[in-house]
């Protein structure tokens, strides 16, 4: 394929696990928030291709990037700490391949940290399995207390059933949910929720939905969501996406 960073045959390259891994934070914001999960993938290799950075290419048939993200978004929310895993046919320095994406990418995705990790870790996407989320319902027919009631209410069923365009997916809420506070706040109420990746997400909207349905009053006139972190839950404890990772045994390797 011309112009791309590998020219040998495909049965040459390296092993995956061999080559270097840099991990990347970015930013989601302002009106991309509502840029789809697969445009997003699109517009991130848009933007590693112009930062001219020494990217591999995997073995298939279709020969893309080896490039792995963080669990999508629900469309409209917004991030401040995305990520994703791209490996590299060569190492550079983290802070050069920073810089470059930093001038090859639109604001509202800056990538605002990266650095090397162990090549062997799980795939992201499922390795970091702790979200935290604000969110700010605006108008809500509730206040703080009434949200906290509604929360425990849900809690207390167990298990939540919606429908995502035609499909009924399961929320296993005792499962998912790892914290919830409400707070009155002039024109609304804001909302810290705590949640655990275990077989299907819980989205904050699907869990108001349910809390406006157990109270028995409408929906918010309008609902902001901000995802602020992200870790993986092992053995008690929390890991940063950057670590200290354990490598002793602790940390699964793939």
């Amino acid at each position: 394929m011309t112009g791309q960073p590998y020219e040998g045959r495909p049965q040459d390259m390296p092993v995956k696990a061999e080559l270097p891994r840099l991990r990347v934070e970015y930013v989601k914001d302002s009106r991309l928030a509502f840029l789809g999960h697969l445009d997003l993938i699109a517009t991130v290799e848009r933007c590693i291709r112009r930062a001219r950075l020494p990217f591999s290419i995997g073995n298939g048939f279709a020969r893309r990037l080896r490039i792995q993200f963080t669990q999508a978004l629900p469309v409209g929310a917004s991030s401040s700490c995305e990520y994703f895993d791209l490996r590299l046919t060569e190492p550079i320095e983290a802070e050069e391949a920073l810089e470059r994406l930093r001038r090859a990418t639109p604001p509202a995705l800056a990538p605002s940290r990266a650095a090397y990790v162990p090549g062997r870790l799980p795939a992201l996407e499922a390795w970091l399995d702790r979200s935290t989320w604000e969110l700010e319902a605006l108008a809500a027919p509730y206040d703080a207390r009434d949200a906290e009631r509604g929360v425990r209410e849900v809690l207390e069923r167990g298990e939540l059933t919606y429908l995502r365009g035609e499909k009924e997916k399961r929320v296993d809420v005792a499962a998912t949910l790892a914290g919830f506070e409400a707070r009155d706040v002039e024109g609304g109420v804001a909302m810290t929720l705590d949640t655990r990746l275990s077989g299907c997400a819980l989205r904050p909207q699907v869990l108001l939905d349910a809390v406006a349905d157990v109270l028995g009053t409408g929906r918010p006139r309008a609902l902001r969501v901000r995802r602020t972190a992200q870790a993986h839950e092992e053995n008690g404890r929390l890991v940063e996406p950057f670590g200290p990772f354990d490598q002793t045994g602790g940390t699964p390797l793939s």
